[in-house]
């Protein structure tokens, strides 16, 4: 199993993290990002958009669910979707999650617990651990 752990201790070093990140699984299309509440998985996925090539405002999800980012210079686009607030599988489903996951466009949820069910092999899997101001972030392959 690929597997990689940084430590950050400063927003400042989301852009570097966010270009390894992107570096090591430029292949990958769909993030899982696990994390408690309030330990950085917007921001990180903010970072990642960027490096991506995103220039678009970024909010979180959480009442609209799911925000679409554009990539300049590519066809392809982002979704940032956050499940926390959905209760049910059912409920994703009818926000038409299999279509995310099963497309061809990035695919960044945060709460992803929910579908686990739905998703495919080779999704990247983030876990972030705090510490105060420090961050520990897990990735490997799932």
């Amino acid at each position: 199993m690929q597997k990689h752990t940084f430590s950050i201790s400063s927003i400042d070093d989301l852009p570097n993290l966010a270009k390894q990140i992107i570096s090591l699984y430029s292949s990958k299309k769909i993030f899982l990002f696990y994390a408690e509440m309030g330990a950085g998985k917007t921001t990180l996925i903010k970072a990642l958009c960027k490096e991506l090539g995103s220039i678009d405002q970024f909010s979180s999800p959480t009442y609209s669910v799911v925000n679409e980012y554009k990539i300049i210079h590519q066809p392809l686009s982002i979704f940032h979707i956050d499940l926390y607030r959905l209760n049910d599988l059912n409920e994703a489903l009818d926000i038409g999650i299999e279509e995310y996951i099963n497309g061809t466009d990035y695919c960044f949820i945060e709460w992803p617990e929910l579908v686990e069910p739905l998703l495919p092999d080779g999704c990247v899997r983030v876990e972030i651990k705090t510490d105060g101001n420090n961050r520990e972030i897990t990735i490997f392959m799932s």
